[in-house]
């Protein structure tokens, strides 16, 4: 009986080995013919993509702009120009270049141009009733460039700044770190036309300095305390700090309305509008986390005056979740991005806590706000 239990088993297993082998064949027909198929769907795919970019193209190539001078471009030349890129989808079909085109086609001069939002407010962006907002930089800043040519126009508000200051605001100084009230309307880090910065008059002023200087930043229109390191060591002992989000940062605020609501958390994701930087939205698929403390100081009048925590530090952070539907549902005084132009924006970075790089021992600064 064993002896036949052995043959048996040596039958079971060559007709397993069999049947393995004939299943991996029948397999191998079939990944080849699915490959078959899939290199012919991906070729079929390829095809539609390059006809439909030939298309687009050929669109672009006919959809021409004039301007003020009669001069008339295609809106391929606009963007090959402006910023040397083919032009996204959708360029050219806004508000404003429409409007102006038609100005031009029926020998109208326009005079005066304002674009405000009407109704509710979408759900990942910032706007506001009847608030008035700027073209969007990704697909109409280059095409209005080239239209707007030939009218006396105001200076482009993103690179015309005003108010720099003739001498930075040193709070505080050793030979690790320098503290600097940074001025409202003033760059932290040199930009791409203005290289006029907290950065670069700190390198001119102290020459000598090794390393990086810049540890973390404001937005420009953001005045406040900001901290810059001397040499090497003082710049990764602290910027570990703000990594491990161990500092301490207080900013004070003055919202365009009144928080009935003392204190709490905003927590909402952001990521940068593709087609209208530096401007974020909220997105719960791709945004990075953005969390933020709030405590009310005041009421005063219609205004709240505020002051945030920020647990992250995402650009434009408090400014959205003060202004997001989703947050305060109401925006800062003065923020042209997402509430109302003013004569400044009312944030102020006025607290800040942190371990000195050399002492070891807990250092807080505090200015108060100029609002």
């Amino acid at each position: 009986m064993e002896k036949d239990l052995i043959k048996q088993s040596y039958r079971d297993q060559h007709e397993y080995d069999v049947l393995k082998m004939r299943c991996k064949e029948k397999l191998a027909l079939i990944e080849e013919e699915l490959n078959s198929l899939i290199k012919e769907i991906e070729q079929k795919k390829e095809l539609r993509k390059s006809k439909s970019a030939a298309l687009q193209n050929r669109l672009f190539d006919q959809y021409h702009f004039l301007n003020a001078k009669g001069e008339r471009r295609s809106v391929i030349d606009i963007f090959q120009e402006a910023i040397h890129m083919l032009p996204p989808a959708g360029a050219g079909e806004c508000a404003a270049p429409k409007l102006l085109q038609y100005a031009y086609l029926h020998q109208l001069k326009p005079i005066c141009m304002a674009e405000f939002w009407w109704g509710a407010s979408p759900a990942s962006e910032v706007r506001k009733h009847k608030y008035f907002y700027p073209s969007c930089r990704g697909k109409c800043e280059p095409i209005l460039g080239h239209m707007l040519q030939g009218l006396d126009v105001d200076p482009n508000p993103m690179l015309h700044h005003q108010g720099r200051p003739s001498d930075l605001d040193i709070i505080f100084e050793d030979e690790h770190i320098l503290v600097v009230n940074k001025p409202a309307e003033f760059l932290s880090v040199p930009g791409i036309h203005v290289q006029d910065s907290v950065q670069t008059r700190i390198q001119n002023q102290y020459p000598h300095l090794t390393g990086p200087l810049i540890i973390h930043r404001l937005d420009m229109s953001t005045s406040g305390i900001l901290v810059l390191a001397k040499n090497k060591e003082a710049h990764q002992f602290i910027q570990d700090q703000f990594i491990r989000h161990t500092v301490t940062k207080r900013y004070t605020a003055l919202l365009d309305g009144v928080i009935h609501q003392q204190e709490g958390l905003i927590d909402l994701p952001l990521r940068v509008d593709l087609d209208d930087r530096p401007r974020q939205v909220v997105c719960y698929q791709y945004g990075k986390p953005a969390q933020t403390k709030f405590k009310v100081v005041t009421i005063e009048g219609d205004k709240t005056r505020i002051h945030f925590y920020p647990l992250t530090g995402r650009t434009h952070q408090l400014r959205v979740h003060a202004a997001h539907a989703k947050g305060l549902n109401t925006p800062i005084v003065g923020d042209d991005l997402y509430g109302k132009r003013a004569d400044r924006l009312h944030l102020h970075a006025g607290y800040i806590a942190f371990i000195h790089p050399s002492t070891k021992e807990v250092i807080s600064f505090e200015v108060a706000d100029p609002f």
